[in-house]
């Protein structure tokens, strides 16, 4: 079974859907293996998004994802990498279809509800970030 990190970002706990998030990730087959609330500070947040961190809207992450806390979590499931990226739908919230969570649920390119590993490798550096006792 193949395991991916997400997180349910400060909009998804704030607008109080982290409950129907997980539910459709349980329906789609997924386990949750791993779980916690936290909040999110600069130093974990720039290593998280230093593919970005050096670029002009970094300030503008780092203050919505550390503005509340966030869960993060472990998934498990047959192909659950592409197969959540499918359900979550594009980035953009405003581009992705109704169905999906983002088309359902997100507002913009940052307030889209959940960061979700987007491969083998990234997923593995993430869980240790995250959950370095796993």
């Amino acid at each position: 079974m193949e395991e991916t990190l997400i997180i349910l970002k400060p909009d998804c706990m704030r607008n109080r859907v982290a409950g129907e998030v997980i539910s459709r990730f349980e329906k789609a087959g997924f386990e949750i293996v791993a779980s916690k609330i936290t909040q999110l500070d600069g130093e974990i947040l720039r290593e998280h998004y230093a593919h970005v961190a050096d670029q002009p809207f970094f300030p503008q992450i780092e203050a919505f994802m550390s503005s509340r806390t966030v869960m993060p979590m472990i998934l498990s499931g047959e192909d659950v990498i592409a197969k959540v990226r499918d359900l979550l739908g594009p980035t953009n919230s405003q581009e992705a279809p109704k169905g999906t969570i983002r088309g359902d649920l997100g507002t913009d390119m940052m307030r889209n509800v959940v960061h979700a590993s987007d491969g083998p490798e990234t997923a593995t550096a993430e869980k240790k970030r995250f959950f370095p006792d796993l």
